[in-house]
C-alpha cells in the first residue's frame, strides 16, 4: 500500500510546523524549499489542512502558518483518512470499477480489508509528535535553514 503524494505532503507540513517555536510562522515557500517539492502542490495541501483545522494561516507581508493545536494532539491516522481519496487496496474494493471475474468466490478482499484495518489501527496509535526523532524525551530538531 502506498499513500498519495498529497497525504505525504500533508504529513510533512504538519511535522515541519511542529518544529517551530510557539507563535513562529512558516511559509509555503519555506516548506517547499526545505522538502524540495513543488510550491504549487503545497498551496492545496495547506489550504485543506487549514480547512480541516490542523493549521492556522495568516495572510499578508508577515503572514505564514502554524499548527492550530499541539503536535501530540494531531493523530496520523486521522490525517491519513482525511487526505487519502480512498483506501481501496485492490480493484474489488470499488464496486463501480470492479471487473475481477473471481470476486464472487474470492476471499482476498476480506484478507486485505483486515490488513487495511490493522494498518489504520497502527496509524491511529501515533501522533505528529511521535513522527519526530525523539532523543532523551525531547524532539531532535530538524535542521531548518532560513529561506531568503
Amino acid at each position: 500500500m502506498q499513500l498519495t503524494h498529497y497525504t505525504d505532503y500533508s504529513l510533512r507540513v504538519l511535522i515541519y510546523l511542529s518544529q517551530k517555536q510557539p507563535g513562529e510562522l512558516a511559509t509555503i515557500s519555506e516548506i517547499a524549499e526545505f522538502h524540495g517539492i513543488s510550491r504549487n502542490h503545497l498551496v492545496k495541501v495547506v489550504h485543506n489542512l487549514s480547512t480541516y483545522g490542523y493549521i492556522q494561516t495568516l495572510r499578508g507581508k508577515n503572514g505564514g502558518m502554524c499548527l492550530a493545536w499541539p503536535a501530540a494532539e494531531i493523530g496520523i491516522g486521522e490525517v491519513v483518512r482525511l487526505t487519502e481519496p480512498n483506501m481501496d487496496i485492490a480493484e474489488c474494493f470499488n464496486k463501480e470499477n470492479n471487473s475481477c471475474v473471481i470476486s464472487p468466490v474470492c476471499n482476498l478482499k476480506s484478507i486485505l480489508s483486515d490488513a487495511r484495518s490493522s494498518f489504520m489501527q497502527t496509524l491511529d496509535s501515533y501522533t505528529v509528535a511521535n513522527a519526530l526523532n525523539m532523543q532523551g524525551g525531547t524532539a531532535k530538531k530538524i535542521s531548518i535553514k532560513a529561506v531568503k
